[in-house]
């Protein structure tokens, strides 16, 4: 199995195609692949098969920022690196003309693109996707030329060689392709010098009914800054709770930058050593189960996931059975937060070799707090609307268009931990016997909006005589109906979202981060960069509780 990479095509949100690049082969035209990708309809795969082509042809498809990137192939390729291929191309845009990427930055960048497209890919076959090796071999114009070339006159013009001099500048030109590190640039210079790290992890919970967990993942990304000068020599120290063995268990399925050591990760779990690129970059990712063992799962809920908030969806309330009630349960608890072992944190610099800052930033003395909480409810689409929606702390609203209930709270809001309620009433479809908009037993007036509680809500068909609540048991029985037609109304689940910065759920944590002078070279003396640490968990829609 191949892989090649035939061609690279750019269109913007106007489908106008903005950039086609052609490595091999003869692919087809823009003009012919973009109507082969509408015709599959929306929600369109990324890898689709185009038998109608001669030859035919694989297609692969990126969207980002409104852009939409195209790559084909007739042969038989890894389906994973035609779209790795297409990610690097777009965070390499983003590096060398900056973000967002947008079409008419393309279009005026386009000698920088092109450099870039050549550089990246050769004949087919993948080169060089690091953006600091290609800052050596992409020539990008300054302002100078851009203002020259701007008021008509060349911005860097050919110099002449005289005679002997092309064979003169071959001699001097080296052989050797690319800088000896591949993802750091050459002689790199900093005015001050700073190292930051950024933590990252997503939540993935499913909860049931009973709220014992289903499903607990957390997803973690570790985000290196470098802004260092020389080439320097890095070592990142990891811990968790239950020391070693707690750490290998909290990390599964690790992923690193090829700047990363594996052998010194393989012998001892926890340290990353490496050489960092310039600028950020992502350092490593890694996966956590939050699911206890198999013995224990059958007494485990929410509460034992120790997750700052979870949600509790009650249905079919009410007389009719039209209301349904969300429960927020916000516990604040963060174990394992740097707020609460501060003093058990060792402080940087502890080690022999190599400087640092005592501390690691400010970032950590803040306690954690939880933030940005959205509560979502997705309604069934036979909703007509929901009214009354009566919440006990922030605010709620109904989009009729998307059918789904929005609950937010501000971060003082969530901020004291208790039960908060949401109420809420469903309005279903109206009957096609009813005349007089009677509903979820209540009486709909259109003028004004109101909603009258009737006794008679759904009607009898014309052959069957009118049934009169005349006893109570009458009318438990016709308010048991009318709770069994509101059943299929009510919401099957709810999803929570939020942030807490200074906090991971996975308890990882950072030990240190030292610079082996030893290794480390043109860093100069006396060099101590300033360093930084940041927690951040996020959930989007992430916390799932189903009934």
């Amino acid at each position: 199995m191949s892989s090649a990479v035939e061609a690279i095509y750019i269109f913007d949100q106007n489908n106008n195609c903005i950039l086609e690049h052609v490595y091999r082969s003869r692919p087809p035209a823009s003009r012919t692949i973009l109507p082969l990708y509408h015709r599959h309809a929306n929600p369109r795969p990324p890898v689709i098969h185009l038998p109608d082509v001669n030859p035919p042809t694989v297609l692969f498809s990126l969207l980002h920022s409104n852009l939409l990137f195209l790559s084909t192939a007739s042969t038989d390729v890894e389906p994973l690196f035609i779209l790795e291929f297409l990610h690097r191309i777009i965070d390499v845009f983003e590096e060398f003309i900056g973000a967002p990427l947008l079409a008419n930055k393309i279009e005026d960048s386009y000698d920088v693109v092109a450099q870039l497209l050549g550089e990246m890919c050769d004949a087919g076959s993948v080169c060089n996707t690091e953006p600091n090796a290609l800052r050596d071999d992409v020539d990008i114009p300054g302002w100078m030329d851009k203002l020259l070339v701007g008021v008509g006159l060349p911005g860097n013009p050919p110099s002449s060689l005289s005679t002997g001099g092309l064979k003169q500048h071959l001699q001097l030109t080296p052989t050797t392709a690319g800088p000896a590190i591949p993802w750091r640039r050459a002689n790199v210079r900093h005015t001050s010098n700073e190292l930051y790290v950024d933590i990252l992890e997503t939540l993935n919970v499913t909860l049931a009914p009973s709220g014992r967990p289903l499903a607990a993942i957390a997803n973690g990304s570790i985000a290196f800054t470098s802004r260092i000068s020389g080439v320097p020599d890095l070592l990142l120290t990891l811990s968790a709770s239950g020391g070693k063995l707690g750490l290998e268990k909290a990390i599964e399925l690790p992923v690193f930058h090829p700047c990363v050591r594996l052998a010194r990760w393989k012998e001892r779990p926890g340290e990353l050593s490496f050489v960092p690129p310039d600028g950020k970059f992502v350092l490593a990712g890694y996966e956590v189960n939050l699911m206890p063992s198999i013995h224990d799962l059958s007494s485990w809920s929410s509460v034992n996931l120790q997750l700052p908030a979870s949600v509790e969806v009650l249905k079919s309330l009410g007389q009719y059975g039209a209301d349904f009630e969300i429960r927020l349960a916000i516990h604040n608890t963060f174990p394992g937060s740097a707020s609460t072992s501060q003093a058990q944190r060792p402080t940087f610099g502890s080690r022999a070799s190599g400087t640092s800052t005592p501390v690691f930033g400010a970032a950590n003395t803040a306690a954690p707090t939880l933030q940005d909480v959205l509560v979502t409810i997705p309604i069934p689409n036979a909703v007509r609307s929901v009214i009354d929606l009566r919440a006990s702390r922030g605010e709620a609203y109904f989009t009729a268009s998307d059918s789904v209930v929005e609950w937010r709270l501000s971060t003082k809001a969530a901020a004291s931990p208790g039960i908060a309620t949401l109420r809420c009433t469903v309005v279903g479809p109206v009957a096609d016997e009813d005349t007089d908009g009677m509903v979820n037993g209540f009486h709909s007036d259109l003028t004004t909006g109101d909603y009258d509680e009737q006794q008679d809500a759904y009607q009898t068909s014309a052959s069957e005589p009118a049934k009169i609540p005349d006893t109570g048991q009458k009318q438990n029985s016709e308010d048991q109906r009318k709770v069994q037609l509101n059943g299929p109304l009510m919401p099957s689940s709810a999803s929570l979202s939020f942030s807490v910065k200074g906090w991971l759920a996975s308890g990882i944590k950072v030990d240190g981060l030292i610079i082996d002078t030893r290794k480390s070279k043109g860093l100069g003396e006396g060099v101590k960069p300033y360093k930084g640490v940041k927690y951040l968990t996020v959930s989007r829609k992430g916390i799932e509780t189903r009934c």
